[in-house]
Order: C-alpha cells, then sequence, then structure tokens
C-alpha cells in the first residue's frame, strides 16, 4: 500500500509500556523503554509521567540521540475547571514540564483534564457533570494557559480528552471545543478514550479538522468495554480487565482514522499509546513491533 500521507509521523509513549507514573517498581526502566521502543522502530516518542525519563536536558538529549529517538510532545494533568484559585499550583506544575519539552525541541504539551474519579480506587471524587460556572472556569482557564505556554515556551496546547474527566464524550468535547478559541486551544484526539466514551473519530476529524492538532491511536476491546459500562468500573481497573487492546483487535478501525487525519492536510503526530498499567516487562515490545508493523500496512 502507497503512503496515504507523509505528513503524518508515527511514535510512541511510555503508556505503551505499560507507565503511569514517574516511579513504579512494576514498571520497566526508562532505559529499557528507549532501547526498545527504538527496536520496535519508532522515532517519535513522548516524554510521559515528569519525572520517569530523565529530567535533565542535557542527560535526556544524550540518551535519546543514541538511539535515533526524537520527543514529540510533553504531558500535563490539570483540573482547570476548578476555578482561578488552583492556577499557581498548576502554573508551577505545567512550567517545569513546558520548559523541559521545550528543551528537547518539541513542539506540543498535551494537557489531560483531571478525572472526576480516582483511577486506582474508584472513589467519587467530585460530580461527573460541571456546572455552567465551572464549564467557563475550565475554557478560560485553558485559554490562558495555552496563552501562556505558547508565549514563554513556544508550544501548541493539544487538550486530550479522556475517560472518568469532564471532557469525554461527543457532547462535552463539542461544548469545549466550540467554547475555546481555535488559534489557542486545539485537541489531542486519543481514538480508544474517545471510542470508550461513545465518540466516533472518523466524525470529529470530518466534524472539527481544524481543530485536531495531535493524535493517539488506540483501540478499545468492545467486549471488555461492555462490561465495564455494565458494571460502572473505573478506567484503571478497566485497563487492568486489558479494555486497551491490539491493534488491528479493536475499536475503531484505525486506517479510517488516518485517511481521515490524511485529508486535514496538515502536519500531525499520530502517538501509539497502548494503556497497559500493570503489565510483565516482557510483553510490551512484541506488541509494540506488531503494532508497528500494521500502521505501516496502513500506509504510515
Amino acid at each position: 500500500m502507497t503512503s496515504l500521507s507523509p505528513r503524518i509521523r508515527i511514535g510512541s509513549a511510555p503508556d505503551s509500556w505499560g507507565v503511569w507514573f514517574p516511579d513504579d517498581p512494576r514498571q520497566v526502566p526508562w532505559r529499557r523503554f528507549l532501547d526498545e521502543v527504538a527496536q520496535a522502530g519508532y522515532e517519535w516518542i513522548e516524554l510521559g509521567p515528569y519525572g520517569y525519563l530523565p529530567t535533565d536536558p542535557d542527560v535526556l538529549a544524550r540518551e535519546t540521540e543514541q538511539r535515533g529517538l526524537k520527543v514529540s510532545a510533553g504531558t500535563v494533568f490539570t483540573g482547570l475547571h476548578r476555578g482561578p484559585g488552583v492556577w499557581d499550583a498548576t502554573w508551577e506544575h505545567v512550567s517545569a514540564i513546558a520548559e523541559l519539552t521545550r528543551a528537547t525541541g518539541a513542539g506540543h504539551l498535551v494537557v489531560i483534564p483531571a478525572f472526576w474519579r480516582d483511577d486506582k480506587t474508584g472513589e467519587v471524587i467530585e460530580d461527573s457533570s460541571l456546572t455552567a460556572a465551572q464549564w467557563r472556569d475550565l475554557t478560560v482557564q485553558t485559554e490562558r494557559l495555552a496563552r501562556e505556554v505558547r508565549e514563554r515556551y513556544g508550544l501548541r496546547t493539544v487538550v486530550h480528552p479522556h475517560a472518568d474527566t469532564h471532557i469525554d464524550t461527543e457532547e462535552n468535547v463539542a461544548r469545549f471545543l466550540d467554547s475555546t478559541d481555535p488559534d489557542l486551544v486545539s485537541l489531542c484526539l486519543d481514538t480508544g478514550h474517545y471510542a470508550y466514551c461513545g465518540g466516533d473519530s472518523v466524525k470529529l476529524i470530518e466534524t472539527y479538522g481544524e481543530r485536531i492538532g495531535y493524535l493517539h491511536l488506540k483501540q478499545v476491546d468492545p467486549a471488555v468495554l461492555a462490561g465495564v459500562r455494565a458494571g460502572g468500573v473505573p478506567f484503571g481497573p478497566a485497563v487492568a480487565r486489558g479494555v486497551m487492546c491490539e491493534p488491528p483487535a479493536g475499536e475503531p478501525a484505525l486506517e479510517p482514522v488516518i485517511a481521515a487525519a490524511s485529508r486535514l492536510g496538515v502536519d500531525l503526530f499520530a502517538i501509539v499509546e497502548q494503556d497497559m498499567y500493570p503489565c510483565e516487562p516482557d510483553r510490551p515490545l512484541p506488541i509494540a513491533r506488531r503494532t508497528r508493523q500494521y500502521l505501516r500496512s496502513c500506509g504510515v
């Protein structure tokens, strides 16, 4: 199959190696992740949870360059719907990660909203729906964050709809996009999370194409998802059940997503993320190799 677009750049992330936290004995060491992501055929990576990879820019540059790897983005978690009172703590967290992201030469900052229930225990932390005032805080403060990140660090903010957050379903994603400035705020479309929450990725790309700034490629197992929905299972335990699966076994089909993204005619990163926490250390590499081969068959 001929390439659909030379402008879609494929990568992977620590998430695909079962890495969710800066330090956890069940996770693979960071050097092993870097070795294996390069062995699997990927050129681009994300930083993952801040502190997992070295935070010294010189050390990180040396370790990535010697493996032929480059960084596409950093990632932050925010709770901006909680109002201006959280700004200072949020900015302290974001600025450290944005500084490292810029130092790597990456151009994107992936912003994930706060969970409304604990992803480990399932404890409900706050209401799953936002009030009108909270929506206002979320959108206004996200724009402020995006403006500061762009002006100070030259990074493009891409907001990541995520299961068990307030930016999740088609309705909430559309509301968020319609309420934010397209010049400041773009979307990181995670195909797995969007399907997990009932969304259609191809339809979203076709409807809000100018807002798509970044992709995470992921699939859900529909049978596992049905059980998760029926039981009201939180996202963390759902991942442990295998709700995110190896392509092409799940949904959505990725070739139509890649084709729709290609038709936008813009440069995009498409980073593979198969949530697998926790997982056995020898499991990720074979999956990563097969996934990279599968994506080549999809034209990228």
